[in-house]
């Protein structure tokens, strides 16, 4: 047996909820400290704990969601001796349900919402030391369906071998299968027991080849810690060779993240890098090999830093909201409309930071509401100002994103704002992207219908950029249809784009819903739309997003206009 005393393991976290906000600020809470795995019902939860029992160190379960509840996993796991040595926490704003759940064998709960992060990470961790009691597994342990080593032992093994043999060069390999939860769900669960069997007997015959270790960590991420190898491309292809030969009919694809030998990194911190490496190339098939160099550090170091600001920059007003004027070109000469705002960052060391370089961060993080709710109460702020100064409301949209729509207090914080304002529920418009509709449908709609009868006019973003937005068209209650600019960007030289601009002019007219088209960039352009009966425009042939000031010239140009 290994002596790993001292030795930190990486443990397994499960964080079970329906609603995306929630397992976004769990995931925050915990992720410095555990590698952390989700899932969305009971259903799915059941299927990781199967997968890979001995891997998990504790589920974080909520009680009430879809498909399958929480209640049903507590009692599906208490039939099951090999699950039952998982420990459950429940999660619940429901007092009458932490007994029920306690009797079922949840070894503790947390209450919602998540306030004290600390009380959360202390549960957990105690959880967690009653449940392994500090003691290893023994060396004899394998992962029964691949032959490989399990996760702990795997990595306390990686360990001595980087502490006592430093000599050795080793790399960290990652390799996921791609989308191997639809592998399972189309070709049942033993094809895809059969496809993790082949990969961990190709692993070993690699292994058997050089001096390594390998270990199946999660249901699909097999990880090898191996001498450096002159031609991991190869290796890879020798991988995918094997799996392409399961069955003709069904396509399997390998990905792969190298974190090559540093003496100064210990394994546990080489795998995490090899696998952001793996992440990043996540349904890429044409490259789907990545190696974590010194651009991807200095880019992850990158991200942390505007992570850690991000409540700093907030309290101190670094975010400035810009202005994207929105002009109707069937009037003659087009006439200002109303604006889109748009996030910048003003920071105070590295400067002005563009949105995406840290809305897609933020997104990924779920921390993307406290940007949007400050752009909500700026724009807000911004609309009564332009009111009180020239007479009139010049509209503003504003993004919701996926978190904030399944955000339980988002109407009331809207409101709020609106009230805050003394505006009216048009004068701020509400666009929500097509990805938003995809995560949960029904519960999008019925956000969208509330604050539709609100009196809010809703705006569909990026319209054409992903393959629901006609079925979007038929199910959600908007006003304004955005087109996305790929469409609008060759049509004055592709006559293919120019018949797909005027197929959606029509279908919304039929729907009598007005069209904004983005990035609108010449007078081609511009004519074209006109032509075909586009009601609004925004792009750089009339003007790049503004801070506010700048804006007041357009407003105040617009007002000349009109006295003549």
């Amino acid at each position: 047996m290994i002596n790993s005393k001292h030795i930190q393991r990486p443990q397994q976290v499960l964080v079970v909820d329906d609603q995306e906000i929630n397992r976004d600020a769990l995931g925050i809470i915990l992720e410095d400290h555990y590698e952390v795995l989700y899932a969305e019902n009971g259903k799915e939860a059941l299927d990781a704990m199967r997968a890979d029992p001995d891997g998990l160190s504790i589920v974080l379960l909520d009680l009430m969601m879809p498909v399958m509840s929480g209640f049903e996993v507590l009692k599906a796991v208490r039939g099951d001796e090999q699950l039952g040595r998982i420990p459950v926490i429940v999660l619940t704003a429901d007092k009458n349900a932490e007994l029920q759940a306690l009797q079922l064998g949840a070894a503790d709960f947390i209450t919602k919402p998540f306030d004290v992060p600390e009380i959360i990470l202390a549960r957990v961790g105690r959880i967690i030391e009653l449940s392994e009691g500090r003691q290893l597994i023994s060396a004899a342990e394998h992962d029964a369906l691949t032959g490989l080593y399990n996760r702990n032992f795997f990595f306390e093994y990686a360990h001595r071998l980087y502490q006592y043999h430093p000599e050795d060069r080793m790399d960290a390999v990652v390799m996921n299968i791609e989308q191997f939860h639809t592998i399972n769900a189309v070709n049942g669960r033993d094809f895809g027991n059969d496809v993790l069997r082949v990969i961990g007997d190709a692993v070993r015959a690699f292994l058997s080849e050089t001096h390594g270790i390998a270990s199946r960590v999660e249901a699909d991420r097999f990880d090898i810690y191996c001498v450096s190898q002159p031609d991991y491309a190869a290796l890879l292809k020798r991988f995918q060779e094997k799996v392409g030969g399961i069955s003709p009919n069904v396509s399997i694809r390998l990905r792969m993240g190298v974190m090559p030998w540093r003496s100064d990194v210990e394994p546990v911190m080489q795998f995490d890098r090899a696998r952001t490496a793996c992440n990043m190339v996540r349904g890429d098939y044409q490259n789907p090999l990545m190696f974590y160099d010194d651009d991807m550090r200095r880019r992850e170091l990158f991200n942390q830093r505007l992570l850690n600001d991000l409540r700093t920059a907030v309290e101190d007003r670094q975010f400035k909201v810009f202005y994207q004027p929105k002009y109707d070109i069937q009037s003659n000469p087009p006439r200002l409309s109303s604006a889109e705002a748009l996030i910048r960052w003003d920071h105070p060391e590295l400067g002005m930071i563009a949105p995406g370089d840290f809305v897609p961060l933020f997104e990924g993080n779920g921390l993307i509401s406290v940007i949007d709710s400050y752009v909500w109460r700026e724009a807000a702020g911004q609309v009564r100002r332009w009111r009180e100064r020239y007479g009139f409301t010049l509209p503003v949209s504003v993004n919701l994103s996926r978190a904030d729509v399944f955000d339980p207090t988002l109407v009331d914080r809207l409101v709020r704002i609106i009230e805050d304002n003394d505006l009216n529920f048009k004068d701020m418009k509400l666009e929500v992207t097509e990805s938003a509709y995809t995560d949960n449908a029904k519960e999008l709609l019925d956000v969208i219908r509330r604050l539709r009868r609100l009196g809010f006019e809703i705006e569909m973003d990026d319209f054409g950029s992903g393959y629901s937005s006609l079925n979007m068209l038929s199910d959600m209650p908007i006003d304004v249809l955005k087109m996305d600019m790929k469409f609008v960007r060759n049509i004055e030289y592709s006559e293919t784009d120019m018949v797909l601009v005027k197929l959606i002019i029509d279908i919304a007219r039929y729907l009598k819903l007005k069209v904004v088209a983005e990035g609108v960039e010449t007078k081609g352009q511009l004519d074209l739309l006109r032509g075909a009966g586009c009601d609004l425009v925004q792009g750089y042939h009339f003007s790049r997003p503004l801070p506010p000031e700048a804006f007041e010239r357009l407003i105040e140009r617009e007002l000349e206009t009109e006295r003549g």
